[in-house]
């Protein structure tokens, strides 16, 4: 999938993944994807959870060797 920033959140544990992304999607104009790559089994839900109360779109997530990819859409 096509991305316009990336962040890298390995290693952190809630809620810093959520704060990180939440700042990187606000100086990041509207339609554009950010790419972020979390270990915290956690933070599926709490991405999902962050999607729908911010509004920001969830295009995808995915999980491979313990590395959960997550793509958000800035609303």
């Amino acid at each position: 999938m096509q991305f316009d920033r990336e962040l890298d959140v390995k290693g952190l544990s809630c809620p810093l993944p959520i704060l990180r992304t939440k700042k990187a999607l606000a100086e990041m104009s509207s339609g554009q994807v950010l790419r972020v790559l979390a270990t915290d089994p956690g933070a599926v839900k709490d991405f999902q959870a962050f999607a729908k109360q911010t509004g920001n779109h969830l295009l995808a997530n995915a999980e491979a060797d313990q590395v959960f990819e997550f793509y958000f859409k800035r609303k």
